[in-house]
């Protein structure tokens, strides 16, 4: 493998590309547009299309078409932008049309400071849409998983014939990193129908995995696609029975593979006593805040979040059983640490370390937050 100096949103396009994402539309909007610019440079050298469209609604319904046409696609956007996008992903969910959305978060809410880091959008891209469905969102911390986590996320898209949104932040899109990038890697390719229009064909009839094999437009298949709750068919029906039916299916094809799809990490955890969780271009600062303590002899570990939703309820209840209290960093006001306090279930103390007003953390107030709980006091 060949070393190479890579910024994250640059990392985010090759990954991409190498996991066949063909079709890319989207609007320029700070800090993702590199991640534009380089599928813009890139798609057309493998025969694949980029557009840059007239706003971010257009840009998400853009690579829903394309995607019901056949092709992989995604989009890169930010904070205004993804708001925008809110109920396509919703539509996307429901017609279950594979699709990546790339979110590199800054501050808000509104315009708010477009170049500065935050990470206010994680209750957003569980709860940005109207009605019931899941979400699969995965939150990198480096350059390299940056590459990886891509990959995962347009896998798991197909493989689930839904919307995956790769929740990145300021801090990992504008990070330049040497980095070695893996020769091969394991791409899912895009489902198809096992009957034909002959055998009785039926475009949203569930697979084994509850998963149904949607034919591309133009393949001669028939095919209805709409935002209204439908049966296998895809017209629209009202009925009680079958909108219960449809919406678990949504939820359950997701829910039943478990942790299967939910990754995290642990660090400095067999003696732990106190432990951080984090996620995303905070978790840097925060594996480095509990290294130093480490080094002083303090007994504190770390659990860092990849998979940010479906939430790693599993794995906060492990951590709640083995320490006294968890701290919780984030680049907002307090958002996942709602969700940890939810999983703990009183089993330990849990306290936000909060920052929102435009700077990365600094290690040392981490540290200070650990302390604080360690001592008793308000962290």
């Amino acid at each position: 493998m060949k070393a190479r100096l890579m910024q994250g949103n640059e990392a985010c396009a090759e990954a991409a590309i190498a996991a066949g994402v063909r079709f890319f539309a989207g609007y320029p909007i700070t800090p993702s547009t590199e991640i534009a610019e380089a599928m813009a440079r890139m798609l057309p050298k493998c025969g694949g299309k980029f557009l840059q469209m007239e706003d971010e609604i257009a840009s998400m319904g853009a690579i829903l078409g394309a995607s019901l046409a056949g092709m992989k696609s995604m989009d890169a956007t930010s904070g205004p932008g993804f708001s925008l996008k809110q109920e396509l992903i919703g539509y996307g969910a429901v017609a279950e049309i594979p699709c990546v959305l790339v979110n590199v978060q800054r501050v808000g809410p509104s315009t708010g400071q477009p170049t500065a880091p935050s990470q206010g959008d994680v209750m957003q891209v569980r709860w940005g849409t109207h009605g019931d469905h899941p979400v699969i969102a995965l939150s990198p911390w480096s350059v390299k998983e940056t590459y990886d986590t891509t990959v995962m996320a347009v896998n798991y898209s197909e493989r689930f014939r839904t919307p995956v949104i790769l929740l990145m932040d300021e801090i990992v899109g504008h990070l330049r990193e040497r980095v070695e990038l893996p020769e091969k890697i394991e791409i899912y390719p895009r489902r198809q129908p096992k009957k034909t229009r002959a055998e009785g064909y039926q475009p949203y009839e569930p697979d084994y995995d509850l998963v149904p094999n949607i034919a591309d437009f133009g393949k001669g298949y028939h095919i209805h696609v709409t935002g209204l709750i439908h049966d296998e068919t895809g017209f629209p029906v009202g009925s009680p029975e079958v909108t219960e039916r449809s919406i678990r299916r949504l939820h359950e094809k997701i829910s039943r593979v478990g942790e299967e799809i939910i990754h995290t990490k642990e660090y400095f955890m067999d003696d732990a006593e106190y432990a951080v969780v984090s996620f995303g271009g905070t978790a840097r600062t925060a594996y480095e805040a509990v290294r130093r303590m480490r080094e002083a002899g303090k007994r504190v570990g770390f659990l860092r979040l990849i998979t940010v939703w479906p939430f790693a309820d599993k794995a906060i209840e492990r951590l709640a059983d083995k320490v006294k209290g968890i701290i919780v960093a984030e680049l907002n006001y307090g958002q996942l640490v709602n969700e940890v306090r939810r999983a703990v279930a009183g089993r330990a103390d849990v306290a936000l370390c909060g920052k929102y007003n435009m700077k990365a953390f600094e290690p040392e107030e981490i540290e200070a937050a650990v302390t604080a709980m360690m001592k008793g006091g308000k962290a």
